[in-house]
C-alpha cells in the first residue's frame, strides 16, 4: 500500500455537535419564549448564584432538560462559550491541539500530524474535530482517535465493532465494543516511523465500516 501523500486541504472541521448546538440557539426564543441572553440575564437576576443549584433551578422552575439546564447554568456563571458557534469551536479547537502538544508532549506533534496526513489521504470526507484530550476522526462517525495517552506515546484508536474477521495482534481491544464505545481498539505509537501498512490497511478498514 502507498504511502499517504500530503494533502494541501485542511483536515480540521467543525464538530457534529456544533451544529445541533448553534440550531438549539437559533430556535431557543420560538421554544421557550426567551433568547440565551434573555434566560442568562433572567438568572443572573432571580436564580441561585450556584452552579448546581442553577441547574436545577433551570430543570425545576422552567422546565429544562438536563444538557440544556447544564448549558445554560455554564453561560450564567461565564463558562463555555467554545461550542456556541462554528466559528468559536474552530477557534477553541486550535487551542486544545497547542496544549495537548504543549510541553512535555510536544515529541508527539510530528508523529501526530504524520497520523492526520494519513487519514487526510483517505478521502475528502474525513475531518478531524479536536476535543480538550483527543482528536476524533470522522467520515458519518468517529471511526478513528487520536490520543496522546502519555509524553511518550500516542494511542491511534480504531473503530472495529462492525468488522467481521481476524483482527491482527497488533491491534490492542480496548474493551470499547462490550462498554458500546465508538473506539474498540488501538495501536499504540511513538514516532512517526511507526505507521505502516498494517497502521493504513486498518484505518481504512475503520473508514469503510462508516459508511
Amino acid at each position: 500500500m502507498p504511502k499517504a501523500q500530503t494533502k494541501s486541504r485542511s483536515i480540521y472541521g467543525v464538530h457534529p455537535g456544533i451544529a445541533m448546538m448553534a440550531n438549539w440557539i437559533a430556535t431557543l426564543k420560538e421554544k421557550s419564549g426567551r433568547t440565551v441572553e434573555q434566560w442568562v440575564a433572567l438568572a443572573k437576576k432571580e436564580g441561585p448564584k450556584d452552579e448546581k443549584a442553577l441547574r436545577e433551578w433551570f430543570k425545576k422552575e422552567h422546565e429544562f432538560g438536563t444538557n440544556s439546564a447544564w448549558w445554560l447554568a455554564e453561560r450564567t456563571v461565564g463558562k463555555g462559550g467554545e461550542d456556541d458557534s462554528p466559528e468559536a469551536y474552530m477557534k477553541a479547537a486550535a487551542g486544545y491541539v497547542r496544549e495537548m502538544f504543549d510541553g512535555s508532549k510536544s515529541n508527539l506533534k510530528p508523529l501526530y500530524e504524520a497520523l492526520l496526513n494519513e487519514a487526510a489521504a483517505i478521502a475528502d470526507d474525513v475531518k478531524a474535530c479536536p476535543c480538550k484530550t483527543i482528536v476524533p476522526l470522522y467520515r458519518n462517525h468517529v471511526f478513528a482517535q487520536i490520543k496522546p495517552t502519555t509524553k511518550t506515546r500516542i494511542d491511534f484508536g480504531f473503530a472495529l465493532g462492525k468488522f467481521i474477521g481476524k483482527i491482527q495482534a497488533r491491534l490492542i481491544d480496548t474493551g470499547g465494543k462490550a462498554k458500546g464505545d465508538r473506539i474498540t481498539h488501538r495501536i499504540p505509537m511513538s514516532e512517526p516511523g511507526e505507521i505502516d501498512d498494517t497502521v493504513r490497511h486498518w484505518l481504512r478498514v475503520a473508514y469503510d465500516l462508516d459508511d
